[in-house]
């Protein structure tokens, strides 16, 4: 099997739920991600070699209800009211497409979008610079950041999907979820 189970394509998505259950909640954020009707395997965090990154629409298509689906998931839940969370997948590929790259998966509260987008796609810029031997300063800001790994010229792109809400008012529960969806086909 082993060529037959890496991953040719990949797509992000995210989605949000509110129920007065926990579980159902869950189920919500599944459907308004789009992959509900699938028997999720969580795996974790390689962008594998090769792979192509294609559009969340373009990634439903390959999918079949009932499918086991490998997804890298990261998932976040409050029934506080007006509490903030977010759930998001970084994703760092590198210049050598031959090689593997990394997603992340980050899941907060308090941070808006951009700040949880930022923090996820940065921990898959790191752990993928830490086997390209590209150096990093974990103190750096994340911009400077980004023009190391520019000039590398080793990681060649790097990408997040973030979903943030605000718990229910009526304390009702609140689900977020951010996945990476692999495709074999």
């Amino acid at each position: 099997m082993g060529k037959d189970m890496v991953p040719r394509r990949i797509f992000l998505t995210k989605g949000v739920g509110k129920h007065r259950e926990r579980l159902t909640s869950f189920e919500l954020a599944l459907r308004d991600a789009g992959i509900a009707a699938q028997n999720l395997v969580r795996v974790s965090s390689i962008f594998p070699p090769n792979c192509k990154l294609i559009s969340r629409k373009e990634g439903l298509k390959y999918l079949d209800p009932g499918e086991v689906t490998f997804s890298v998931v990261a998932e976040n839940s409050t029934r506080e009211p007006h509490r903030l969370m977010a759930s998001s997948i970084g994703l760092a590929i590198p210049a050598d497409r031959s090689t593997y790259g990394y997603l992340s998966e980050h899941h907060s509260f308090g941070e808006s979008d951009e700040q949880a987008g930022d923090y996820a796609e940065e921990l898959a810029a790191e752990m993928l610079a830490t086997t390209l031997d590209v150096e990093f300063d974990p103190d750096r800001s994340w911009d400077e950041k980004k023009e190391i790994y520019r000039i590398s010229n080793k990681i060649v792109r790097t990408a997040n999907a973030t979903q943030s809400a605000v718990g229910d008012k009526r304390g009702r529960w609140t689900t977020v979820i951010a996945a990476a969806v692999l495709i074999f086909q």
